[in-house]
């Protein structure tokens, strides 16, 4: 979601300035003392009165004075968006998904689009789903390039915590294959990925 707002928190008592940070699946905050990040998947109750959003997980109940924003928070929270929404799956999409080992994503993408090929590339591709577990996966960028669309992505689903394949090293095969990165979402509690399309000075 990536939504922001400089506010003050109220957390055990105490009260702190800080950043507030409403992220795809967690709300955090970043304070001089104090970092908290809460999941929504942890967050036994919300509520919102006169600007204030406060939740309550096991850690305890924390308050951040948001004004305005607060309700939206609150809802976006309630009802966070699913991984088809974020990616921004269309339903006339023709895509394929190559070395993804997640069924339920694939079984969930194919409900959801025109075309779902899997294991296989097709040609002018709306997008690619690219499973990268290791640092040599990552040379096949180029190739996927050419399959795409114009204005089509890649979407390369990589494990967390594995340096090998790193936020920095997917980053760099991607620009080495001549694509740009412009979006990484929460894939799910042990993926990320990362969206990668073609230079608009480079569509034909």
């Amino acid at each position: 979601m990536g939504a922001e707002a400089a506010c003050r928190m109220t957390f055990k008592g105490r009260t702190t300035r800080g950043k507030a940070r409403l992220e795809s699946n967690t709300l955090q905050f970043r304070g001089d003392e104090v970092r908290l990040s809460i999941p929504f998947t942890k967050v036994s109750s919300i509520s919102v009165r006169d600007g204030m959003l406060s939740l309550t997980s096991p850690d305890g109940t924390a308050s951040f004075e948001l004004g305005a924003s607060a309700s939206r928070w609150a809802q976006k929270i309630r009802h966070p968006p699913s991984r088809l929404e974020k990616i921004g799956v269309k339903p006339e999409w023709k895509a394929s998904a190559i070395g993804v080992e997640d069924q339920g994503f694939l079984d969930e993408l194919e409900r959801a689009i025109a075309e779902l090929t899997v294991g296989r590339l097709v040609r002018n591709a709306d997008a690619i789903f690219f499973g990268a577990s290791r640092a040599a996966d990552l040379s096949r960028l180029a190739r996927l390039k050419t399959m795409l669309k114009p204005n089509g992505a890649v979407w390369v689903i990589r494990p967390k915590g594995r340096p090998e394949v790193s936020e920095r090293a997917v980053m760099a095969a991607g620009k080495a294959a001549g694509l740009v990165d412009v979006k990484v979402v929460g894939f799910s509690p042990t993926h990320t990925a990362e969206k990668f399309v073609i230079p608009v000075s480079q569509r034909g």
